[in-house]
């Protein structure tokens, strides 16, 4: 028998395992979320055990993929920055007015440091509440946003 994942009558995500048993309200981790988001997810008990490791969430059947991805897409909740329209200041703590693939918003950076790279072009902005927004494509920002994020890298 292989494992599975389904949904049950209260809509907590159940695990089922390779003996049969079910496990209710398990949460899917990923271990790297940014640098490997396509390998490595825990599935974790409702006190926090791990029940399972899944070196490749793709081997899973289709229905039992699409729920795993609902799940973490629920549970890493990462707004993409599209473009700055305007900071307070250039000095920190500052507010940032961005858009994102969620719509408009505002956020207290803290730090220079909260700002992070992750490789390439991309970068990892940590607002004041622990929000994370990801800049996918440092380069394919309109030119405005790159001379506001240039003035704090």
């Amino acid at each position: 028998m292989t494992i599975s994942l389904e949904r049950d009558a209260h809509g907590l995500l159940v695990f089922v395992d390779a003996t049969g048993q079910r496990h209710a309200g398990v949460q899917p981790v990923r271990a790297f979320p940014l640098s490997a988001p396509g390998e490595g997810v825990a599935l974790m008990s409702a006190d926090g055990h791990e029940l399972a490791w899944l070196d490749a969430p793709d081997a899973l059947d289709a229905a039992s993929r699409a729920l795993l991805d609902e799940e973490l897409s629920r549970r890493e909740f990462m707004p993409r920055i599209r473009s700055i329209a305007g900071v307070s200041s250039f000095s920190t703590p500052c507010d940032w007015d961005i858009v994102t693939d969620r719509g408009a918003t505002r956020f207290t950076l803290r730090s220079e440091d909260d700002i992070r790279r992750l490789g390439g072009a991309r970068l990892l902005i940590t607002d004041s509440h622990g929000i994370h927004y990801e800049v996918a494509d440092m380069k394919a920002l309109d030119r405005p946003s790159r001379r506001i994020l240039d003035r704090f890298l």
